[in-house]
């Protein structure tokens, strides 16, 4: 008797280990309930870069002392450089660096009174490409540190002169009036939007 008691809590403590070995395979490691949070984050990471690169990848239009001028879709303002005497562009090396080109991932949006019709990209020489517009390829200048700022009008550099562009893609030639000794005081010279 005591034999088959013993026989009995053995395969007692066999059954319950295995049940428990079952169980806590079942729960914790089993493939169906580890894939549907796999895809969850992944999902939630890239909507919310999506969104800052949206305003990126937009060209605007704003009014300010220089005239309506072209911006991206966060205020910075666009320039063109002279030099490029087609849609290819010129600047590289130290010039990038400080007359940063416009790249874009997806392709370019217009708002805001701009041409969609005259928005494009150009490839450049590593294979990013470069928003183009009326197909000058278009620049921020480093020195522009908050949306509205314009300091690389009319400068003369790498080259050649650079200068913001109006909704026709054309160049604004016109100094900014705090650089124009003959402005008003009245005239703003904020430097602001």
């Amino acid at each position: 008797m005591r034999k088959t008691v013993a026989t009995l809590v053995a395969a007692a403590t066999v059954a319950v280990i295995t049940t428990a070995v079952a169980g806590c395979s079942d729960n914790g490691g089993g493939s169906a309930p580890s894939k549907p949070p796999t895809p969850t984050p992944t999902r939630t990471s890239a909507a919310p870069s999506a969104s800052p690169s949206a305003a990126a990848w937009t060209v605007t239009a704003r009014s300010g002392p220089l005239g309506t001028i072209l911006v991206d879709g966060r205020g910075r303002t666009l320039y063109l450089f002279e030099a490029d005497r087609t849609s290819r562009s010129t600047c590289y090396g130290g010039c990038a660096k400080e007359w940063p080109p416009m790249l874009v991932t997806h392709a370019p949006k217009a708002a805001g009174g701009v041409r969609s019709d005259l928005l494009g990209t150009t490839t450049r020489d590593d294979g990013t490409k470069e928003v183009t517009y009326n197909h000058h390829p278009l620049y921020y200048f480093d020195d522009d540190k908050k949306p509205g700022d314009t300091h690389g009008q009319g400068i003369d550099d790498s080259g050649g002169k650079w200068f913001v562009l109006d909704i026709n893609g054309n160049k604004i030639v016109k100094a900014p009036r705090s650089a124009t000794p003959s402005s008003t005081p009245s005239a703003g010279t904020g430097g602001g939007y």
